[in-house]
């Protein structure tokens, strides 16, 4: 093929979508260990040539989104990245506001403490404090992301939108909860209705073994649910004699 056939080919290959190769790149790599990716592994999981991936890359690298370990040469996300990320994820200073009560409630219930937001059919880890015990949740760490309605969480979140808009998000989440193989229709909303009820989301589920957790909606000033703070912990934290003062605790410090 004659070079300029070639450089044309090339230059439709990346224009063509460019946008959202851009992403796949960016999720990729979001997913990948803390050493990186090599271009070639990144293009295979991704499903595009290592040229169009590394003009990919290069493209991402000069605006300072990415960036290439000089020894390894795997690819990474840049620190610039993460900032503008930190920035995005701090809709109306959420986060900033949090904070101090989330430190303060992790180090008085030696617990760990997660923020979630809504997003979309979603709802996003903004922010956790860390407390001594080995904890696994849904979302993982800050950015990971589960179905409205999985985990004590985002189920805190679902109870507390407005019903139209609940029913439209438990039909479009209901094939993907059945995933975690928790929930038809019927128990999903009687779940809804006693976190509404009680003010707190506090079941444990038992897919996360051992891990126990309780969540209180973040209301905004028409009642509607943004965000959640939940307390998770080991189950043997969590029992009938405990769970007041944790749902008393966690109240307080999310207003």
């Amino acid at each position: 093929m004659p070079d300029s056939i070639e450089r044309n080919t090339e230059k439709n290959e990346v224009g063509v979508g460019s946008v959202s190769r851009l992403f796949a790149v960016l999720r990729s790599l979001g997913e990948t260990a803390e050493g990186g990716e090599r271009v070639t592994q990144l293009a295979q999981r991704i499903g595009l040539s290592q040229p169009t991936t590394h003009r990919l890359l290069r493209n991402l690298m000069d605006e300072g989104m990415v960036e290439q370990d000089a020894r390894s040469k795997r690819y990474r996300l840049s620190l610039d990245f993460f900032a503008l990320a930190a920035r995005a994820g701090n809709t109306g200073n959420l986060r900033e506001l949090a904070r101090p009560a989330m430190l303060r409630l992790s180090a008085s219930l030696g617990d760990s403490l997660f923020l979630l937001a809504r997003c979309g059919f979603d709802a996003i880890c903004l922010d956790r404090s860390e407390g001594p015990f080995p904890i696994r949740t849904f979302t993982g760490d800050i950015g990971g992301r589960v179905a409205l309605g999985v985990g004590q969480g985002s189920l805190a979140i679902l109870a507390f939108l407005p019903e139209e808009e609940r029913d439209t998000v438990i039909h479009y989440n209901l094939p993907r909860l059945k995933d975690f193989h928790l929930y038809d229709e019927v128990f999903l909303r009687t779940e809804v209705e006693n976190v509404r009820a009680l003010g707190y989301a506090g079941r444990n589920t038992g897919v996360l073994q051992g891990m126990a957790g309780v969540a209180v909606p973040i209301l905004d000033r028409e009642g509607r649910a943004v965000a959640a703070l939940s307390v998770a912990t080991i189950s043997d934290r969590l029992g009938p004699d405990r769970l007041p003062t944790v749902v008393e605790c966690s109240s307080a410090k999310r207003r």
